[in-house]
């Protein structure tokens, strides 16, 4: 199908790269998972974005930077493109993601103490005496405290 240039049309994948801040090689892997839909090509097999492209990708750059897993963007890219519908479900994703970054940050609590405390038991001194090395050597599985 030949492709007339519009303004729904007219950017390259390096343009929309460019544009979003996104890496090319993703651009394709979102369009070959169907977050992002088909982009129209040229006769010479180029694909060309549009502003809708541009704007969900643009969607799923900010989700992935607030670190939503892809198949929660699935989820909210689903009832994003129904806006009729209630935004209960949009809501639960959010306190889902919510909950992760929060078990996450007491991880890293816990991880920041652990460190602190094997740092103010340092005296110095030898490798064959050091507390830290000491303490990485002799510590319990990380499963068993951290996750």
């Amino acid at each position: 199908m030949r492709l007339k240039p519009t303004i729904d049309n007219i950017l390259t994948i390096g343009a929309l790269a460019e544009r979003t801040g996104c890496k090319v090689q993703t651009i394709r892997y979102y369009e070959q998972i169907g977050l992002m839909p088909k982009p129209l090509r040229t006769e010479g097999n180029q694909r060309r974005f549009g502003l809708s492209h541009l704007e969900r990708l643009a969607f799923i750059r900010h989700s992935r930077d607030l670190g939503f897993p892809l198949e929660a963007i699935r989820e909210l890219l689903y009832l994003a493109d129904d806006p009729e519908r209630s935004c209960n479900a949009a809501d639960r994703v959010a306190k889902r993601q919510l909950h992760q970054v929060e078990s996450r940050i007491a991880r890293l609590e816990t991880l920041k103490a652990e460190l602190r405390r094997m740092i103010r038991q340092c005296r110095g001194g030898r490798i064959a005496d050091c507390r830290i090395i000491q303490a990485l050597a002799t510590h319990p599985t990380p499963d068993a405290e951290y996750h």
